[in-house]
């Protein structure tokens, strides 16, 4: 049965990096809000997007569930009114959603990850460390899975998501 796995994490905690593992290991569709945003800020650079990409995200997610296809949705995915709209699209699709939280616990390993990664999305700034830090995120309570990217290596974490699949 097809599953919506929507990930939330502060950046820099690996969520895009076991989201496209997880896509190669189970054959699910990867959909990236990241790519979303830079599409759109392509046409239109000052646009405030807000939510938009979301919605697109979680209309692609609910195309591909219809169709049977297992999809993995890779954003920060902050609040509890941004895990909702992927929430609607599992129910509209009639499928189940697994939230997968990322963190990472250690905060010289996270900034690290922050100041090393390099961004593979064309026309996407990096974050720098400070940004990370005061970026409004509210942990996910809920979420069925949570991973520790400075405890788990990255098979051990996808394994960790099968598992719950």
């Amino acid at each position: 049965m097809a599953t919506l796995i929507s990930f939330a994490g502060l950046p820099g905690t690996g969520k895009s990096t076991i989201s496209r593992a997880l896509s190669v290991a189970t054959g699910a569709v990867y959909l990236r809000i990241d790519e979303i945003d830079a599409a759109i800020w392509a046409i239109d650079p000052d646009r405030d997007i807000d939510p938009e990409s979301y919605h697109i995200a979680a209309a692609l997610a609910a195309s591909n569930l219809a169709l049977g296809h297992t999809t993995i949705i890779d954003c920060v995915n902050p609040w509890a009114i941004t895990r909702e709209i992927f929430t609607a699209a599992a129910k509209r699709s009639k499928v189940r959603i697994l939230g997968v939280e990322t963190i990472c616990s250690d905060p010289v390993i996270h900034r690290a990850k922050v100041e090393e990664r390099t961004m593979d999305v064309p026309g996407l700034e990096k974050p720098d460390w400070q940004k990370v830090l005061s970026r409004d995120y509210t942990p996910w309570a809920t979420a069925e899975v949570r991973l520790d990217t400075a405890k788990l290596n990255l098979a051990d974490a996808v394994g960790e998501i099968e598992r719950h699949l």
